[in-house]
């Protein structure tokens, strides 16, 4: 059984080595991985080497979105066997603090994340986790839509945490493949009108492809009367911002209806943002944000089993895993080509 995996090694930069297979826990699973998806994380770390505190030292695997088969399973492994197929939530947490108590899990301050310095991620043939983070894929549910499960959650936590609900008017501010994920649960919830908003036409049109009702060129519209105009002035029930740049964190606010919900999640270059408190105040409107998602998974895959959520129409460009360097440069070179990456490990 023969282990490679490609480490990043200094910024814009990767190499492959022979590593050993995991030995599995009496709670583990052994995955051979199949696919695994390029996270725009993923590429700031190749790119940049950190991401705010989190900081790459020494060679490190990436990839944190990744679906398999299972090869081995440890002695007190009781409801995955040898042969399922798998979807990896990539964090592993206590168990034990009050946020796993109370089923706030992703703010574990012990959590162990995939492709989070210093915990490598899933760029390799093998990989072990926990029996309880790895959640079967039905039939009819393959396993490149598995990897896209984590983006999935995590647009589900945004819709969730927004309230969106039948019959919203919803702005999603950044149509990559956070932005998209979001519309996505945005449309399964029922919103009736979804409106994208970037700067990269080949991502807007993708997002009319998925179910936008209307798609803003903020490089040649006025952002906030183009949402005046197409809401006939009542604007947004919920607005949501997952491109993270300070000017759509600042229009949040500006498309919000009274009692309308921000939602944050892109993070921003920068630690501190200019927001107008007192327009928010004035509204009497709801900000929140989120940090990551918890207890979404089996959401997501029966969302996909089930066709009320297409994850497949996201990914726009597939790699070989032996070209997995080739992938990254790709990606960060050609963003506005690019709206969802996937290398195939087999």
């Amino acid at each position: 059984m023969e282990n490679k995996a490609f480490f990043m090694q200094g910024t814009n930069n990767m190499v492959v080595k022979d590593v050993p297979v995991p030995q599995v826990g009496e709670k583990d699973v052994l995955i051979k991985v199949d696919v695994v998806g390029v996270c725009g994380s993923d590429v700031h770390y190749y790119q940049h080497g950190k991401i705010g505190d989190f900081v790459v030292e020494g060679d490190f695997i990436l990839g944190h979105e990744c679906a398999g088969e299972v090869v081995r399973i440890g002695s007190g492994v009781n409801n995955i066997a040898v042969g399922d197929r798998v979807a990896l939530e990539p964090g592993k947490t206590c168990g034990k603090c009050e946020f796993c108590k109370t089923g706030k899990y992703n703010l574990c301050p012990d959590v162990e994340f995939f492709a989070t310095p210093p915990y490598h991620g899933v760029l390799q043939n093998y990989v072990i986790h926990p029996e309880d983070m790895c959640f079967k894929l039905p039939e009819g549910v393959s396993n490149a839509e598995g990897a896209l499960v984590e983006p999935l959650a995590v647009g589900l936590h945004a819709a969730d945490q927004g309230g969106v609900k039948l019959g919203d008017t919803v702005v999603i501010f950044g149509s990559g493949c956070i932005g998209l994920v979001t519309l996505l649960a945005c449309k399964a919830r029922g919103a009736s009108n979804i409106i994208l908003v970037d700067v990269l036409e080949n991502r807007l049109k993708t997002a009319k492809k998925l179910g936008a009702t209307s798609v803003i060129n903020a490089k040649e519209a006025n952002v906030i009367e183009e949402i005046e105009r197409l809401t006939g002035g009542k604007m947004a029930h919920v607005s949501i911002d997952t491109a993270g740049a300070d000017i759509t964190v600042k229009q949040t606010v500006d498309v919000i209806m009274p009692g309308g919900c921000i939602v944050l999640v892109g993070m921003t270059p920068k630690d501190e943002v200019e927001f107008n408190f007192m327009k928010l105040m004035g509204k009497e409107g709801e900000l929140k944000t989120i940090f990551r998602y918890r207890n979404l998974y089996p959401v997501a895959i029966n969302a996909i089993a089930s066709g009320a959520i297409n994850v497949r129409d996201i990914v726009s460009h597939e790699f070989d895993f032996e070209d997995t360097k080739k992938a990254f440069d790709f990606v960060s070179n050609n963003a506005s080509d690019v709206v969802k990456a996937v290398i195939n490990i087999k």
